[in-house]
C-alpha cells in the first residue's frame, strides 16, 4: 500500500497486508502527522483505514487532518484508550490499515498496571499483532522515544513487529530523517528525508540540493563531502572550526561521530602535522543531517586542516581515512561522483586505489591521492 513518497522509500514499496509497523520518535517530532498524511494519501488511492488516537480527541485529529489536506472519505477516526474497544473498532470497520497513536496510552482493563506499564504495553501490542495476522490487516504502532533514545515501554515490542522506523529532527531544524531499525520484507539501509512546513510533512527528493542552498563556496573551515544512504547519495557541508583554549581541550560534533572526530583529529596530528593539541574543536554537518558513514572523513580532515587557504573552487572529497593517514576506498564512488558532477563540481578528491573506476566521469575532473598529506597538498588552493 502506497503512502507518502519518502515514508514508501524507507518501506521500499509501501506497507505490507498483515505486517506490523513500529513508529518510534522523540515527543513533538511529527510522529502523528507523518502518520495522518500517510493515511489519508492511502485513503484517498481506496484503502479503508481506521485511525485510534488514544491522545487526542477525534476533533483535534479531524481539524490537523483539515489543515494537512488529509481528509478522506475512507479515513475513519476513533479516540480511544480500551484495548477491548479497539478490537471492536476493528471487527466492525474491517480496515486494510489500522494505525494505534499511540501503544503506550491504551490499555486492558483486566490487566495489572497503569498504561504505559511494561505489562500494558506488552500485551497490548501482542493482541494488535494478532488481529494484525489473523486479519491480514497492515499496522502501524506508534511509540514514543526516551530522552536516552530508547523506545518506551518493553524492548520485546521491537521482536514482536515486522518493522521499525525511527523518526528523528532536531526542533531547531526543519529536517526530519525516517529510517528502518529492522525491516523483514526489506533493506535497513534507506533513508527518508522530510521538511515540516506550516502545511505539514514535505518529502525532500534532491537532498543535496537542500544541504547545499546556503553554502558559501569561500567560508573557511568548510568543505563538501559525497556520502551515501541507502541507496541515495547526498552532497553535504561538512563545518570545523578551532579556537585556542586554556583549559584542557574539548571536542564537539553535531551530526557526526565524537569518537570519529577525535580519532580523525590525531592522525592530522601524527601524519599531516596540523594539531588541535591546545584548542577545541567544533565539527558539524550543516542542514541537520546526520553522517554515519566513514566516506565523509576525508571532507572533514579536509575542512579541519583549512585554517587560512581555502579549499580548491568546486571541489569534493571522498575517502575513508585510516589511522595510518591512508585514504581509503569507499562503496559507490561513481554514484557519488555522479551527484557531485549532476550539482556542477568539477574536482574530487577520492582515493587512488579506487580513482580508476571514476576516472571517466563526465564534467569532473578526479584527483587520486594516497593519503592525508597528498589530499591537503591537492585539494587546498
Amino acid at each position: 500500500m502506497a503512502g507518502v513518497g519518502e515514508f514508501d522509500r524507507v518501506l521500499g514499496g509501501g506497507l505490507v497486508p498483515g505486517s506490523v509497523t513500529l513508529l518510534a520518535g522523540e515527543p513533538g517530532t511529527g510522529k502523528s502527522t507523518l502518520l495522518l498524511q500517510a493515511l489519508g494519501s492511502m485513503a484517498d488511492a481506496g484503502a479503508q483505514c481506521l485511525l485510534v488516537t488514544a491522545e487526542e480527541s477525534t476533533a483535534q485529529v479531524r481539524i490537523r487532518a483539515d489543515r494537512l489536506g488529509a481528509l478522506a472519505p475512507s479515513l475513519l477516526i476513533t479516540s480511544e484508550t480500551s484495548l477491548a474497544h479497539v478490537v471492536e473498532h476493528v471487527e466492525s470497520v474491517r480496515p486494510d490499515v489500522l494505525a494505534v497513536d499511540s501503544i503506550q496510552t491504551v490499555v486492558d482493563p483486566d490487566l495489572p498496571g497503569a498504561p504505559g506499564s511494561v505489562n500494558q504495553v506488552r500485551d497490548c501490542a501482542y493482541r494488535l499483532v494478532q488481529e494484525a495476522k489473523e486479519r491480514d490487516i497492515a499496522t502501524i504502532l506508534v511509540g514514543h522515544v526516551t530522552k536516552e533514545g530508547t523506545l518506551a515501554g518493553p524492548r520485546v515490542l521491537e521482536h514482536v513487529v515486522d518493522t521499525v522506523l525511527s523518526f528523528e529532527g532536531d526542533r531547531g531544524h526543519a529536517l526530519r530523517t525516517l529510517h528502518a531499525l529492522k525491516h523483514r520484507f526489506g533493506n535497513t539501509n534507506e533513508l527518508g528525508l522530510f521538511e515540516m512546513t506550516e502545511g505539514g510533512l514535505v518529502d525532500v527528493p534532491d537532498a543535496s540540493a537542500r544541504f547545499l542552498i546556503d553554502r558559501r563556496a569561500d567560508a573557511t573551515g568548510s568543505a563538501v563531502a559525497a556520502v551515501v544512504e541507502g541507496t541515495r547519495p547526498m552532497l553535504v557541508e561538512v563545518q570545523a572550526l578551532v579556537v585556542s583554549t586554556s583549559v584542557p581541550p574539548r571536542r564537539y560534533a553535531t551530526g557526526l561521530d565524537t569518537a570519529r572526530l577525535a580519532m580523525l583529529l590525531g592522525v592530522l596530528a601524527e601524519h599531516s602535522g596540523v594539531r588541535a593539541a591546545q584548542s577545541d574543536v567544533y565539527a558539524s554537518v550543516a542542514g541537520g543531517l546526520r553522517v554515519t558513514e566513514t566516506g565523509a572523513d576525508l571532507a572533514l580532515a579536509v575542512a579541519r586542516a583549512q585554517l587560512h587557504r581555502p579549499v580548491v573552487a568546486g571541489a569534493v572529497a571522498i575517502g575513508e581515512v585510516g589511522l595510518g593517514g591512508e585514504v581509503r576506498t569507499v562503496p559507490q564512488l561513481e554514484r557519488r561522483l555522479d551527484e557531485a558532477a549532476r550539482l556542477g563540481f568539477t574536482v574530487a578528491l577520492v582515493p587512488a586505489n579506487g580513482s580508476s573506476t571514476g576516472a571517466a566521469r563526465a564534467g569532473i575532473a578526479v584527483v587520486p591521492v594516497r593519503d592525508v598529506t597528498d589530499a591537503l597538498e591537492r585539494g587546498l588552493g
